[in-house]
């Protein structure tokens, strides 16, 4: 899968701009502030319909405007596609593919694969566990449609019982209703993120390891809430007492966690900012390659300022793995130039450079240059 050109209007803070991408590498060049990063959040957005940065959709567009677009034209599975958003304040966003408007946009996810890198993925780390469910359940949800739709249906369900906790109701039989759902969806959640993870912390350990060396040995451990042996319908029958009195479900998928360790212990307590910094870029490497394989397309890799915190072996490894062939198209930032070239040199001929000054992105002639 291929994005051939971008254009934007309104979008952050840029006020229009229409580039034609290279097949491999397409770098941005610039201080920070400037839009870079709000490009590569333009092209998450066309795969997610949201932002990276989970503002929403009326903070998407330019100051002062009513209006914002995103366009992009893809190849795909040897097809020409056509993704568009349109933006407008006060207003439901329009999503269209092939000038179609979405009926349910939970139906485009997976269908434009991209992992974005970027250093807001160090709250994976440091903050709490909605973060690192809200990534893996992005993960699965690009390869495996019926977990996304459990996904739904469960947090549906837990949003009607949190509701009827808040309200004081305190019939069993609605109760019932309503946990046979989030139980009947809970199985399949739980057993689909045990064997995803197990498979991405075997991707991620090897990435890691390729990264920082044999000294540091990283892991990934999928952690449920409550107890194993105890089904999902019958422990939310027993805290359902103590869920009224805090107005909120205490049990369930949307509790669980991913255990992110370094040499056995937390990494958020034991990791430096650079073993912070390695240990999230491999796990968006992690996540490329496990959708690569899941999806059979090479997804979008958007890195955003990968290379601050990081020693120059790193730096150099990092670079040596995404120059490889099994990696497709790549868009990458940085205020350094050195170490754009770096990577451009072990792409091969195809790469394109743009500078970005204020919203405005000029293209740079360098010797890849098409």
């Amino acid at each position: 899968m291929l994005l051939k050109t971008l254009a934007l209007t309104n979008f952050k803070n840029i006020a229009f701009a229409s580039l034609e991408f290279s097949p491999k590498i397409n770098c941005l060049l610039g201080n920070n502030g400037m839009g870079k990063s709000n490009l590569l959040d333009a092209i998450h957005f066309l795969s997610f319909a949201k932002s990276f940065s989970r503002l929403p959709d009326a903070m998407l567009i330019r100051r002062g405007e009513d209006f914002g677009i995103v366009n992009g034209h893809y190849e795909r599975h040897g097809a020409d596609e056509e993704i568009n958003v349109g933006l407008r304040r006060g207003a439901r966003k329009s999503f269209r593919r092939g000038g179609k408007e979405y009926k349910r946009i939970s139906a485009h996810i997976g269908l434009f694969p991209a992992v974005m890198s970027a250093p807001a993925d160090q709250s994976l780390i440091t903050e709490g566990s909605e973060e690192r469910r809200r990534f893996i359940d992005m993960i699965i949800s690009q390869a495996d449609a019926p977990y996304l739709d459990a996904l739904i249906r469960y947090n549906q369900a837990l949003e009607q019982r949190n509701r009827m906790l808040r309200d004081g109701f305190t019939d069993p039989m609605l109760f019932e209703s309503v946990e046979i759902i989030m139980d009947s969806t809970a199985a399949l959640i739980r057993r689909r993120r045990a064997e995803n993870i197990a498979e991405l912390a075997r991707i991620f350990g090897e990435y890691y390891a390729e990264i920082a060396g044999d000294e540091e040995d990283a892991g990934l451990e999928y952690i449920q809430s409550g107890s194993d042996h105890t089904s999902l319908i019958n422990a939310l029958d027993h805290a359902r007492q103590r869920d009224s009195a805090l107005k909120f479900t205490t049990v369930g998928p949307h509790r669980d966690d991913i255990a992110f360790t370094l040499s056995g212990m937390s990494a958020k307590q034991t990791a430096s900012q650079g073993q912070m910094k390695t240990f999230t870029i491999a796990l968006r490497l992690a996540q490329y390659e496990f959708l690569r394989r899941a999806t059979g397309q090479s997804p979008l890799l958007l890195l955003d300022d990968i290379f601050d915190k990081l020693d120059s072996i790193r730096v150099e490894r990092i670079m040596s793995i995404v120059g490889r062939d099994k990696f497709g198209q790549i868009f990458i930032t940085d205020t350094n130039r050195k170490h754009l070239d770096e990577i451009m040199a072990l792409s091969g001929p195809d790469y394109r450079m743009w500078s970005v000054d204020g919203g405005v992105f000029t293209r740079v002639m360098t010797d890849g240059t098409d």
